[in-house]
């Protein structure tokens, strides 16, 4: 396959890229005969009807259609969790140290190990919450989800993720995601590998509007890169396998899937370098709703209510006064799982490590430990507080996040993790006892 790592950039737009010249028809999608003795083929991914600024869907000009392969089997699906109503979902909070590294040869797809979810495939609702690591790259094996699209934020190691569409490149603190049916192969280009997936079943992410925040801020559409056509023109004994209503199936090929030579549409793998991000924040006094930290989000049927949020927690400067500049105390309707791809996490003094994780489901209480809240309560806030070296993610859902069997049965689970809150104790003194209330 070429190795082709220049980009074209943009969110939501409509791309052209042709690997070979003249291998992209002009004016018609569907000519009788496409140049080069190519096939046609479209790849959807909303319905036909949807509206124009939701419809996405590209035209892929490749060497042999994508039904030319083997009849699909059924095989293990290691550590992929496909129900998540298996066990009784605890109200408590969770917090994992990360996974390990494999001791023996394992590839991106036999590294998945699903921590939770919720919805269903079939319903086209919900996702799925997964961990990867990673030891080799894959060979002669390609994978795509019918289930949904992949979002792969990488925590240790950078990967290079070659596509139907062309080869994206990724490292800690960039993210890449995958539209749900694209083929790919994922190569490791350090000896290790381990991140977050969040396996979005619903509506494709798109960026947020931005409200009163104006025309600029938060992820900026140029940022977006997405991958110029490169082919793998490769014959030989292949796998493919599917991820299909939740479990893993094969199928034999006798040549490479990633033989498109051309493409043009929206329906397209990207990739977005966090460190990009324009944070909003207070420059007076308190603490804005993290709803400002919002990169992605896969939206539902209920107006302002999304089906999957992804949000960051990047470096910044805290300059609001009088204020507690941690995130506060909290409960929320919607569930939050949270992973760390580096340096501390400014709400918690330890024990939250990068590649660990955490879930504070619906309703569950969460906020700073005793150490860092004691320690916001007497900063000096008339002095900007420069937050450096870190970056937090978090998929946050509308529906419970269900901890899979396997992520409660872990002996990353962190049994004593609720103790961090145990040195808050009263501190409520009634008027006349020394103290006056209030503040």
């Amino acid at each position: 396959m070429s190795q082709n790592l220049s980009y074209q950039s943009g969110f939501g737009n409509h791309f052209s890229t042709e690997a070979v010249a003249g291998a992209l028809p002009l004016h018609r999608n569907s000519p009788q005969q496409p140049p080069l003795g190519l096939y046609t083929e479209q790849l959807s991914g909303t319905a036909f009807t949807a509206p124009r600024e939701s419809n996405r869907r590209s035209w892929l000009y490749r060497m042999q259609p994508a039904a030319v392969h083997q009849p699909f089997r059924r095989i293990a699906d290691g550590r992929l969790v496909a129900a998540f109503g298996d066990v009784d979902t605890p109200p408590n909070q969770l917090r994992w140290d990360p996974l390990p590294i494999p001791s023996q040869p394992t590839d991106f797809v036999q590294g998945l190990f699903t921590m939770g979810g919720n919805g269903d495939p079939y319903q086209q609702t919900g996702c799925a919450i997964h961990l990867y690591v990673a030891n080799r790259s894959m060979e002669n094996r390609y994978f795509h989800s019918a289930d949904g699209e992949l979002l792969i934020v990488p925590q240790l190691g950078r990967l290079r993720f070659a596509t139907e569409l062309g080869i994206l490149d990724v490292e800690p603190q960039e993210i890449i995601v995958i539209p749900r049916g694209v083929r790919f192969h994922v190569e490791l280009l350090d000896p290790q590998a381990r991140g977050y997936v969040c396996e979005n079943f619903g509506a494709p992410f798109r960026l947020p509007d931005l409200g009163p925040i104006g025309s600029n801020g938060l992820a900026n559409p140029r940022d977006f890169l997405t991958p110029t056509a490169a082919y793998e023109d490769k014959i030989g004994p292949c796998e493919l396998i599917a991820k299909f209503m939740g479990h893993l199936w094969v199928a034999d090929m006798d040549h490479s899937p990633l033989d498109v030579v051309a493409w043009h549409g929206n329906y397209v793998p990207y990739k977005y370098d966090l460190r990009h991000f324009n944070t909003i924040g207070s420059i007076s006094y308190d603490h804005p709703d993290p709803s400002i930290f919002l990169v992605l989000q896969s939206q539902s049927d209920t107006p302002g209510v999304d089906t999957i949020d992804f949000g960051i927690f990047p470096p910044r400067i805290l300059a609001m006064q009088d204020t507690f500049r941690p995130p506060w105390f909290h409960r929320n309707v919607a569930s939050e799982f949270m992973g760390l791809v580096a340096g501390a996490y400014d709400a918690k003094a330890d024990g939250f490590t990068p590649g660990g994780a955490s879930l504070h489901n619906c309703m569950a209480g969460h906020g700073p430990d005793a150490a860092t809240f004691e320690k916001a309560c007497t900063a000096d806030t008339s002095k900007p507080d420069y937050i450096r070296d870190t970056l937090a993610i978090m998929f946050e859902t509308r529906c419970v996040i269900r901890p899979t069997h396997q992520a409660l049965e872990s002996p990353h689970l962190q049994a004593h993790y609720s103790q961090c809150w145990a040195g808050l104790g009263r501190r409520f003194t009634p008027p006349g006892a020394g103290q006056p209330a209030g503040g």
